[in-house]
């Protein structure tokens, strides 16, 4: 037996299929093989691989057997670690069971029998040699799931199995070994890059989502943890589903060379004249305008319609010309992006060529069949393919081979410049056709795709140059914002400090004192000196005046009390109203019968704070007795105080009576006592005098 190949087939909702096929060639130095009815999922790597009972992680069936066959490079031995194991020991081993044997052959020896229910297995079987084969044995059981086993050579000491999860690890940075295989349905995965893959994601599995490593030859993962994201993105890429996940505490991203820019069909840099097609759709509008579907509308997340070919067949392509050879790490696709056109490519190829002339086929490493890409499942979602390892090229042509109703697509291909370390030119490859379809026969040897992670130093600085301008723009606007908040906050501190600031002006206790330094104003009279006689002032000096009685200022004047007199102005006495005569004054408003409403001028308002004129307190006994002349101004009423009043010389002392205030009892009437006199205007005085 020269080969033995396994073909595993996996359908979705869009009907398609994708075929995985594994070859084992014995001259290439390692071989993998298996045989029996009890085998699983099984991918046998040179390296590394993956293998389980039947029907995992359901209940493996009763009477089945399974052999596998490994070998890896000589001089390298074979490390196995268990994911899972849950074999019914019922029977003590002797019907069901698990048994790893050094060698193949009749020769083997045995390693270990293993069975159990839920057996967790910490430890890692080492084989003795390059050479291993493990055999699986079911009898009659009631359950068990069977087993899933990686495996690797002992040059990885830090193998993981398919079922690590990133919760499984706490360190901040950490560096596994992902087996092969572990493309699986056996869990699942949210997030996607650059954003990152939620905690519970499986490790391998998200990174052969992420394209750090291949499930056909696994690989090592460089993992950062980091603080969780409340949402997580679902994207389809490299055959793997990655779902939509809720807030995590924890997130995991994958380090890798930074080879995954754009390079130029989205952003322009690659012109019109360097995309071409096989044929184009000719299919003109409802306007009769010309068609639109050219190879120059196969530019990524450009809107309006893609390319689409003439044609439906397998002869169909789609061309870049990147001007000079360039690393390309993978390809973005989607449909046509219109759902009046429900257009989509769902497998494809990819070819690629130095000269435009000898064309190549990619392929996996260690296979000699050609890589099928899974495409798009529907008109809009993008979908990522990556390159592992990458091409090295400088023109690429992609081939469809499967596609809904029509050829149509849009492209966008991911890589950076090439390495500047140059690995040795390969032998000249066979020429292969370019009429299409490519026979496969024809491509003998898969030629040696470098695979270096060392990028220029361009990229590097532009990936600085990413990272510090927005850092920069956001110092910016903070310091400018600082700028702003300080001036602002200055105004209004110098606002707060002027004179007439309405908060502090509102204050009743700084307004209360300050109104007693301050004059009463007056801009329309002139200040006019109040001055009694020597009658008047002997009269009060003979009445024994008590001490001086000062109150809290009113809304308007009050009267002078117990002696008291002041300098006051015209009109002080008065509220001021709108289109009232300044010459008018009222008869005699306190010998007005009792009234509930008060007169409109006459109305005291409340002494919660003084708006207009304010009594000046003063001692009436330092004034010198003398005769005055001035006819009279201005007098004040104090509630529940007798009224003194002043009177001109040529007025008579009979005449002297008490002037009862409103809403107050009339006192019993002295022999002799001051008459209240209203104020005259100088008009009133005229008519008086004539």
């Amino acid at each position: 037996m020269d080969t033995v190949g396994m073909v595993r087939v996996e359908s979705n909702g869009a009907g398609l299929f994708f075929i995985s096929t594994f070859i084992i060639v014995l001259n290439t130095g390692a071989s993998r093989a298996q045989k029996g009815d009890g085998c699983g999922h099984t991918l046998l790597g040179p390296n590394s691989g993956t293998l389980s009972s039947i029907n995992y992680p359901q209940t493996y069936p009763n009477g089945t057997v399974c052999e596998w066959e490994i070998r890896v490079r000589r001089g390298e031995r074979v490390t196995f670690k268990f994911a899972d194991f849950d074999i019914e020991d019922s029977d003590s081993c002797h019907f069901n069971y698990l048994r790893i044997y050094n060698g193949i052959g009749p020769t083997r020896t045995e390693i270990g029998k293993y069975c159990g229910l839920g057996v967790q297995w910490d430890h890692l079987i080492v084989s003795a040699g390059n050479e291993v084969t493990v055999q699986f044995m079911s009898g009659t059981h009631v359950s068990g799931r069977g087993f899933l086993l990686s495996y690797s050579t002992t040059d990885h000491p830090d193998l993981i199995t398919c079922l690590d999860k990133g919760s499984h690890f706490t360190e901040p940075e950490f560096s596994k070994y992902c087996p092969a295989g572990c493309l699986t349905a056996f869990g699942e995965i949210s997030g996607t890059i650059p954003h990152g893959y939620r905690d519970s994601s499986l490790l391998c599995r998200a990174g052969i989502h992420a394209g750090v490593v291949s499930n056909v030859l696994g690989g090592q993962i460089n993992v950062v943890n980091s603080k969780g994201i409340p949402y997580y993105e679902g994207s389809l890429a490299n055959n793997v589903t990655s779902k939509v996940g809720p807030l995590s505490a924890s997130l995991f991203t994958f380090k890798t060379n930074g080879c995954y820019g754009t390079l130029g069909l989205e952003s322009g840099v690659v012109r019109n004249a360097q995309i071409t097609a096989s044929t184009v759709l000719q299919w003109d509008d409802i306007n009769r305008q010309p068609p639109v579907w050219g190879p120059e509308r196969a530019r990524l997340k450009k809107p309006g319609p893609p390319w689409a070919a003439l044609d439906t067949n397998e002869n169909q392509w789609l061309q870049v010309d990147l001007k000079k050879e360039k690393r390309i790490t993978g390809i973005s696709t989607t449909g046509s992006t219109m759902s009046d056109y429900y257009f989509y490519v769902s497998g494809y190829r990819v070819l690629y060529s130095e000269d435009g002339k000898n064309w190549s086929v990619f392929r996996e490493a260690n296979a000699d069949h050609d890589k099928i890409f899974q495409g798009n499942v529907n008109y809009l979602q993008e979908v990522r393919n990556n390159f592992i390892p990458p091409i090295e090229a400088r023109y690429i042509r992609i081939n469809p081979l499967q596609w809904h109703q029509k050829i149509a697509m849009k492209v966008e291909l991911l890589g950076c410049q090439p390495s500047l370390g140059r690995a040795p030119i390969p032998p000249q490859l066979p020429k292969i056709s370019t009429d299409f379809p490519v026979q496969l026969d024809e491509t003998t040897f898969t030629p040696d795709i470098r695979n270096t992670t060392v990028t220029l130093n361009g990229t590097k600085d532009v990936a600085l140059a990413a990272v510090l301008v927005p850092v920069l723009v956001m110092a910016l606007t903070a310091l400018i914002l600082v700028l702003v908040c300080a001036w602002h906050w200055r105004n209004r501190k110098k606002t707060a400090e002027g004179t007439y600031d309405l908060p502090y002006w509102d204050r009743p206790g700084w307004w209360k004192g300050m109104k007693q330094f301050l004059p009463a104003k007056g801009p329309e009279v002139e200040e006019s000196p109040v001055r009694y006689s020597s009658t008047e002032v002997s009269r009060l000096r003979a009445r024994d005046v008590g001490p001086l009685l000062q109150t809290a200022p009113a809304e308007y004047a009050q009267p002078l009390v117990g002696g008291v007199v002041g300098t006051l102005r015209q009109r002080s006495t008065f509220k001021p109203g709108e289109g009232v005569d300044p010459s008018y004054a009222d008869p005699d408003p306190y010998d007005a019968p009792l009234q509930e409403i008060y007169h409109a001028y006459a109305e005291p308002l409340p002494a919660s704070g003084a708006e207009y004129a304010t009594p000046i307190i003063m001692d009436i006994s330092s004034h010198l007795a003398g005769t005055v002349s001035q006819p009279p101004i201005s007098t004040f009423k104090s509630p529940g105080t007798a009224l003194l009043s002043r009177t001109d010389s040529s007025v008579s002392t009979g005449h002297v009576q008490y002037d009862t205030p409103k809403g107050t009892l009339s006192p019993a009437p002295a022999a002799e006592e001051l008459v209240y006199q209203v104020p005259q205007s100088s008009v009133q005085k005229a008519v008086d005098s004539g």
